[in-house]
């Protein structure tokens, strides 16, 4: 006997037949995150906007060879010199023009948000940023994270029909120029795939890049990701979910692979990889199958990551579940855990300590504006 179940997530509880021979899924009630509230487009865009230009506490991590080389970040980064690096500066700046596009139309926040991009964008900016990432001892540096968020950056400005965004978009393209470049020397070189829950990650920096490269009309580079995505996981089975998380992740190795899989494989191949990638996803529906990552001491920079790790993985888990075949078992059990995570995610976005404030809201925006999916 067959036992038909159909599971909202608006509901306090999952239930699910036991002991049945089958268990059949109806997915048409799950829910996916749409259009961001305004109070959490309010709540996200006060901590872009509190770090954008705050220049102190810095953590300024660049290869120099000379004396004359080391300065303070502002003379360093002239655009991206705030929120504690690089890397979380630009993708602050990505949160407020995210917002802007598809947050409250008549939020409060907007003139504001409009003036401190104004603020950073101009030509005369963007010229010591170019001048930075020209540098020969350069090497490295912020490869891949910090150069993924920024063609992420480029990807909403071109995105957008908006007359300000395409300004902005011309201001900022020469680095993006520049970014590309390298991204296409590094990426042949590239032997293996870096299997981190932290920066370096390959497989999350792939999915933003591709998703540049399509948005761009990049061929190329789309299928240089493509080609390198499929060297690196196509054979890959068993992914120790179980061993997640490490104790500084803010990506899961496993699930964030498997985010950039269904960017490239169609629905049926995605289907039968995740199948061996993961088998231990549930059919029953269950959420509890996953357990959040838990901070004990959220001013600490490193052990704040797994707040960070709750949202990137939320996103994951919706995603993979959307890339998933209709009527295929494992989606409910995929969504009822990304509404878990996503739930633990967007609570931990405060302005309390500046290890998380200067970065979460970021995750948590991808997150609730549906980034990974949507345009």
């Amino acid at each position: 006997m067959k036992t038909r179940i159909i599971i909202a997530l608006t509901a306090p509880l999952f239930l699910w037949a036991c002991g049945t021979e089958e268990t059949i899924v109806d997915t048409d009630q799950l829910e996916y995150p749409q259009s961001i509230s305004p109070e959490l487009a309010e709540r996200f865009s006060a901590l872009a906007l509190a770090c954008v230009h705050k220049e102190f506490p810095n953590k300024i991590s660049r290869t120099t060879d000379n004396a004359e080389a080391i300065g303070r970040p502002k003379d360093i980064f002239p655009i991206f010199y705030g929120c504690f690096d690089w890397h979380s500066s630009v993708h602050g700046h990505w949160l407020l023009v995210r917002l802007l596009r598809v947050g409250p139309e008549d939020a409060v926040w907007r003139d504001q948000a409009i003036e401190k991009l104004n603020q950073s964008f101009t030509a005369e900016k963007l010229s010591g940023e170019v001048a930075n990432f020209a540098r020969p001892a350069r090497g490295s540096w912020e490869r891949p994270y910090g150069l993924a968020w920024y063609l992420q950056l480029m990807t909403e400005l071109r995105e957008w029909d908006d007359p300000q965004a395409k300004t902005w978009l011309s201001i900022l393209q020469p680095l993006e120029t520049d970014i590309v470049v390298s991204l296409k020397d590094w990426l042949p070189k590239l032997a293996y795939p870096i299997r981190l829950g932290t920066h370096n990650q390959s497989a999350f920096a792939f999915g933003l890049m591709l998703d540049w490269a399509r948005a761009a009309g990049d061929a190329e580079l789309e299928q240089m990701i493509v080609a390198r995505s499929k060297a690196f996981h196509m054979e890959d089975v068993d992914c120790p979910l179980n061993y997640e998380p490490s104790g500084e992740d803010f990506l899961s190795p496993c699930l964030m692979e498997a985010d950039l899989m269904r960017r490239i494989l169609p629905p049926e191949a995605f289907s039968d990889w995740l199948t061996d990638f993961l088998p231990q996803i549930p059919t029953n529906g269950s959420g509890d199958w996953l357990a959040p990552g838990i901070v004990k001491d959220a001013s600490d920079g490193k052990l704040v990551h797994l707040d960070g790790v709750n949202s990137s993985r939320a996103w994951n888990l919706y995603n993979v579940a959307r890339a998933l075949p209709e009527g295929d078992r494992r989606k409910a059990a995929l969504v009822a855990a990304a509404k878990i995570h996503a739930r633990e995610g967007v609570a931990a976005v405060s302005a309390e300590h500046y290890s998380g404030s200067h970065w979460l809201a970021s995750f948590a925006t991808y997150l609730m504006t549906d980034r990974g999916w949507n345009d």
